[in-house]
């Protein structure tokens, strides 16, 4: 993606510094009481104590001792600060060129583009539809209107899911947004209220469920026309990212990898198929009256 002209957003909330492990951090008690049977030997010796106090040094420098006897207690994986700052500085960038293209598209849609917050996160925060953790991939919550994303998502999107680049990155932010404008739309607030009624995890539900990631997905589509049209970011190569992204998370994909069969009725977000094909859809008319997923 041609984004070195783009300037960054201002709608971020950047917690990675208050998330995740930090230097100074005290331990939780959780973590003392699961240390408590090795310390409580040591301090009867003053090898003992001096066995403490490296340990101390190095946990509030930022090392784990803990992983040295496989107990890092979920700890993520060290973090490369460069890299994590350039990808934070390339996904602000993505989030302006939302901005840019829904404020100009949905006003002919008699829509005024209500700009939402991206949230950067490591390892756990706080949303207002409550507790968020690495582990649930980038996420929309409607209640406070904001996207959450922790950034080394995308190192699992490339590294497990074989999707790497640039735009494979824009495409998921973009699909975020999409469930915004669904948001505004009233869209999930219908559907809520439906799977509600239906009971959660019901084979209804998740039918319902799966309209609605693959309107985002089209939604996504017709981001990416528009910066393409107007913006020039596109580069050859990137829509096959989106793609490749698309078809690597689809559920059938997901199912296959993690019990060895698919179940359908199991879905949430759609086959790779045809998450594939409501991103074409999108990206190829550039019309949000395309994205109809539910008639």
């Amino acid at each position: 993606m041609r984004m070195d002209n783009e300037r960054e957003s201002r709608n971020v909330e950047d917690r990675r510094s208050s998330t995740g492990r930090r230097r100074g951090r005290m331990p939780s008690m959780g973590t003392i009481m699961m240390v408590w049977p090795f310390v409580k030997p040591l301090l009867r010796t003053k090898f003992g104590w001096a066995v403490i106090a490296v340990a101390a040094v190095a946990y509030f420098s930022g090392f784990n001792p803990l992983s040295l006897i496989g107990m890092s207690g979920g700890a993520s994986k060290p973090i490369n600060e460069i890299a994590d700052e350039r990808e934070a500085v390339f996904i602000k960038k993505v989030l302006t060129s939302t901005e840019e293209v829904w404020n100009d598209v949905l006003p002919k849609y008699h829509m005024r583009y209500q700009e939402p917050v991206m949230v950067l996160y490591r390892a756990s925060t706080r949303s207002g539809c409550g507790y968020a953790d690495a582990q649930m991939g980038p996420f929309y919550c409607p209640v406070d209107r904001k996207v959450y994303l922790d950034l080394g998502f995308f190192d699992e999107l490339a590294n497990r899911h074989n999707a790497a680049g640039d735009f494979a990155q824009a495409y998921v932010l973009s699909h975020e947004i999409g469930h915004h404008i669904q948001n505004m739309q009233g869209t999930l607030e219908k559907v809520q209220r439906l799977k509600q009624r239906w009971g959660e995890g019901s084979s209804r539900s998740n039918a319902l469920q799966v309209k609605v990631e693959l309107q985002a997905d089209c939604y996504a589509g017709v981001w990416a026309k528009y910066a393409h049209v107007k913006f020039n970011l596109v580069e050859a190569g990137d829509i096959e990212e989106a793609l490749r992204a698309a078809s690597s998370i689809g559920d059938d994909k997901l199912q296959k990898e993690a019990t060895g069969y698919v179940r359908p009725d199991g879905f949430t977000h759609g086959s790779s198929a045809q998450r594939v094909e409501w991103f074409k859809r999108g990206f190829t008319s550039g019309d949000l009256g395309q994205c109809d997923t539910f008639n």
